[in-house]
């Protein structure tokens, strides 16, 4: 249970991460759809471990492939079956803690839920899952592209204390892949990458904030009641490991404005409606009002860390553990594409099922 996403546009993802493989079933396309591996890799490359020498050493290539639901280059509108071997697993690098339960970790919950566990990097609770979610979202993002004309584009806003001014409205793609960190301003960038490498240096790790933002989308997406557009992309935040914390638009801050502040003006731009400001992000009453949407996922400090740590093992008895292996001081850098793509896993859900309800978007 609990690994199927979506309505109209569904994904169920598979796969351990120091299993045989990892990847994605995504139902839903819509048939005629050009699709390339090259479509799906680009944003894997993105995220996948061994990019840069502030993310995990762990070196996989992530090579997709797409085994069915596609012929000629062309989506039949069947379940899309895509596939990544893992090629560097080391489940050596995990035996000292088959027994152990570590820190702010799934191991001792998966055990109280399911009464058994993968021990070797976590299973599905780790981060190697989300290859199923940037395979999927990558051909959201094409079916958004082609059919609604929408955009979606992700960055570091955040990484500890430090922080980006970064207008979303025309923050560039270019720009973001600029430096390893994700983050569009060089300046900013220079001083997160710094800090990253004095987290890991100390055995350490840091959390941070994934600022997106989706351009061009129409007015109209959504539910009134319990599945709000804001509800849905909290979820599809919130079920990305790490993820502590959601806002839209405002957010917090929208807290220290009167309502007179806040409120978005209403205007007519030449026969569009529109508003003035956007501290809603585009979603008023759980419904897109056609503004930009903005959205920010803030992501905890890694919990394996080189240092000493109490705990207990699985008959209770108090022990010491260290991290050890290959693992990332900050998930910051390749959780960009994770949140564009659960962004666009829900925004292509969202876009069809309008269609399907009113024939048109």
């Amino acid at each position: 249970m609990g690994n199927t996403f979506g309505h109209m546009f569904r994904l169920t993802t598979w796969g351990e991460s120091h299993g045989d493989a990892v990847g994605v079933v995504v139902d839903g396309c819509p048939p005629g759809l050009p699709l390339s591996i090259d479509d799906i890799q680009k944003d894997l490359d993105r995220r996948r471990p061994g990019q840069s020498d502030i993310s995990t050493q762990r070196r996989e290539s992530d090579k997709a492939e797409i085994l069915s639901g596609v012929f000629d280059g062309l989506t039949l509108g069947t379940p899309i079956l895509i596939g990544v071997w893992n090629e560097d697993a080391r489940g050596k690098d995990y035996e000292h803690m088959r027994t152990v339960f570590r820190p702010s970790h799934a191991d001792y919950t998966y055990k109280a839920k399911y009464g058994i566990r993968n021990w070797k990097g976590g299973g599905r609770a780790s981060a190697r899952e989300t290859i199923g979610r940037v395979a999927a979202g990558a051909i959201a993002k094409k079916v958004l592209a082609r059919e609604f004309g929408l955009e979606i584009v992700g960055y570091v806003k955040q990484v500890w204390k430090i922080e980006a001014d970064v207008d979303p409205d025309t923050v560039s793609a270019e720009d973001i892949e600029s430096n390893i960190v994700r983050c569009p301003d060089p300046d900013v960038a220079v001083h997160m990458i710094e800090r990253i490498k004095e987290a890991r240096k100390a055995g350490d790790s840091l959390g941070g904030v994934v600022e997106a933002v989706a351009r061009n989308v129409p007015a109209g997406l959504g539910e009134p009641v319990f599945d709000k557009l804001e509800a849905d992309l909290a979820k599809g935040m919130l079920s990305i490991p790490a993820c502590k914390g959601v806002e839209v638009g405002s957010g917090f801050r929208g807290i220290t404005l009167t309502g007179s502040e806040h409120n978005d003006p209403f205007y007519n731009d030449g026969g569009r409606i529109r508003t003035r400001t956007n501290r809603s992000g585009g979603i008023q009453g759980g419904i897109s009002n056609g503004e930009n949407i903005v959205i920010r996922a803030a992501f905890k400090p890694p919990a394996t860390i080189m240092q000493p740590q109490d705990t207990v093992d699985e008959d209770g008895n108090p022990t010491v553990i260290q991290g050890r292996g290959r693992h990332d001081p900050c998930v910051l850098p390749r959780a960009v594409p994770i949140v564009e793509a659960m962004m666009a896993l829900v925004l292509a859900d969202h876009a069809l099922r309008q269609r399907g309800q009113t024939g048109a978007v």
